[in-house]
């Protein structure tokens, strides 16, 4: 605005101060408001990407994995693709931290637009996720309140084919949106042997972290399977991998020092106004008078109404509705597809795109409002028609 700059956890900090001044919400309810599960995930989290990233370890990997790719096309192929598949096991939230550092890494080596890279990842944790019901918390919701007996085979079933086609439709539009850097003159500079590790005793500290995380992750989804339910709670995931970092760690301090506390800080304020916003009532009414029969309609709406509320709020709210009009597994898969391909919208469509540029932000780097919704608004025109045939067809 003008010559001034707001940060987006500064725009929310701003609304939540705002409706706490005006008596829009009472102090109680806006700190009951705030959802002390997913403030626990997401700081251990922070803990186990900012030593990923600090150790070195996170470069290295990424050297491993990219190295094989032999142009700017089959580069960008592995970054959607690989984190999509990655997203359909962790909640993207962690792949948001874990995946930024990486990606502005790479694109620095590879010589490629950081904000290419920023928008493949952004895109794909967020359409990789909708093919799981782990793979973000409004697919977990829709699993564990609908009482599905099988969730994993329910979602591959009906959502993994056009989860494929949508991850395919993510690369082409960025191809299309970056001409220049895919022309044959232009191939990808990676550097073709592993990075150096840096500080060897905080990598073997992330290595248990990491293996705590996917071997909590991995429990999840064979709990998952034999018993249909989640037995490991999310925060529980997040702090156990952070544990060994924070107690054994000579860099304790400076990697907590580091996190992203303002991202912390975006997420409280966030529960906090869109807690008042809740109140109203305003988007209860308007969901109640949309369409709840059709798979467009529920793509649609799901896709609009999560720009305004977060959407496993929305999901709380439309779930319910659809369930009564003798909601079927199509509706269903249409709700969990819709609510996440928001994300793909606009920078507010999904948590995980604030982290990304939180993160970005905190290395020089960022997306802006209007850039991502050049790039995301057709791409989301694209994915959903995508779904909608495949859920119509299925």
């Amino acid at each position: 605005m003008g010559r001034f700059t707001f940060r987006i956890w500064q725009v929310m900090l701003g609304g939540a101060v705002a409706v706490l001044l005006l008596g829009q919400i009472a102090p109680a309810d806006a700190l009951a408001a705030i959802n002390i599960d997913v403030m626990g995930f997401l700081f251990g989290m922070f803990v186990v990407g900012e030593a990923l990233s600090r150790s070195g370890y996170l470069d290295w990997l990424s050297s491993r994995f990219f190295r094989h790719a032999k142009s700017p096309g089959q580069l960008l192929a592995l970054v959607i693709f690989g984190f999509g598949v990655l997203s359909a096991l962790l909640m993207n939230d962690t792949l948001a931290i874990i995946g930024t550092p990486l990606v502005l890494g790479l694109a620095s080596r590879c010589r490629l637009p950081k904000k290419l890279l920023l928008f493949a990842l952004a895109f794909a944790i967020t359409t990789g996720g909708v093919a799981s019901p782990i793979g973000n918390p409004q697919n977990l919701l829709v699993a564990t309140s609908s009482g599905m007996t099988a969730p994993f085979v329910t979602f591959a079933f009906w959502l993994f084919l056009p989860t494929i086609a949508s991850l395919a439709a993510a690369w082409l539009v960025l191809r299309l949106s970056y001409r220049r850097e895919f022309s044959p003159a232009a191939p990808a500079a990676c550097d073709p042997e592993p990075a150096a590790i840096p500080d060897p005793a905080l990598t073997r500290i992330v290595k248990c972290s990491l293996a705590i995380l996917i071997g909590l992750a991995l429990a999840n989804i064979a709990a998952s399977l034999v018993t249909g339910a989640i037995v490991i709670p999310l925060p529980l995931i997040g702090l156990a991998a952070a544990l060994p970092i924070i107690i054994l760690s000579g860099e304790r301090v400076t990697v907590l020092k580091a996190i992203d506390w303002c991202t912390l800080v975006f997420f409280a304020a966030m529960f906090v106004l869109m807690a008042a916003v809740w109140q109203t009532g305003f988007f209860q009414s308007l969901a109640g008078v949309a369409g709840v029969t059709s798979v467009p309609a529920i793509l649609g709406t799901s896709v609009v109404i999560s720009q305004f509320i977060s959407n496993v709020p929305f999901v709380a709210l439309f779930q319910p509705l659809i369930m009564q009009a003798g909601g079927t597994t199509a509706q269903l898969m249409a709700l969990a597809a819709g609510s996440t391909i928001a994300g793909n919208l606009t920078i507010l469509g999904a948590a995980s795109n604030v982290i990304i540029i939180q993160q970005a932000e905190a290395r020089g780097e960022t997306l802006t409002f209007w850039e991502f919704a050049k790039i995301g608004v057709p791409l989301t025109v694209i994915q959903v028609g995508i779904y909608a045939v495949c859920l119509g067809v299925v």
